[in-house]
């Protein structure tokens, strides 16, 4: 049986935690799928399209042999059902510390009753990645500071673009 990882979330931007989570994600299952959220409680800063080209973009350098395939889907699901209707057997999650912790230890107990056959794995965020959070890139990029110790040049780029227009 492949082992399919699924790692959700928005996304808005990707940043060096994100890209940590995917490279080292991908090593452990034979394909993972990056699920991009559709989220419309949400107003995200990029659009669906942006993000997933972001990623596409950061995600292509990750091939060898080392590596399972990686795609990127967009979902606006439970991340269970997505996962299940895609066969997938993990759900991969980026915590970067206790707060994280906390709830998403939540969502892995609520995802287990949902589809007790998909385990979630954790992995914790390298040291130099546990203070990123895409929100607080967005707005550092909004006031005009540099982000570029938090996000591939072509994301700090598109921020740049963003918020000067």
């Amino acid at each position: 049986m492949a082992r399919i990882g699924v790692y959700p979330g928005t996304f808005d931007p990707i940043h060096y935690g994100h890209i940590d989570i995917i490279q080292r994600g991908a090593k452990l299952v034979d394909k993972l799928i990056i699920a991009v959220a559709i989220n419309e409680n949400k107003k995200p800063l990029f659009t669906l399209d942006e993000r997933v080209a972001m990623l596409r973009h950061e995600t292509d350098k990750f091939t060898g042999p080392e590596y399972g395939d990686i795609d990127i889907v967009p979902f606006q699901n439970l991340i269970t059902e997505f996962a299940a209707e895609n066969s997938a057997n993990v759900i991969v999650r980026g915590l970067r510390g206790t707060v994280d912790f906390d709830y998403e230890f939540q969502m892995a107990g609520m995802n287990a009753v949902l589809r007790p056959e998909i385990e979630t794995i954790f992995l914790m965020a390298a040291s130099e990645h546990q203070a990123i959070a895409s929100s607080l890139i967005r707005e550092i990029a909004k006031m005009g500071g540099d982000v570029s110790a938090f996000t591939p040049e072509n994301v700090r780029d598109k921020l740049i673009a963003k918020f000067a227009g």
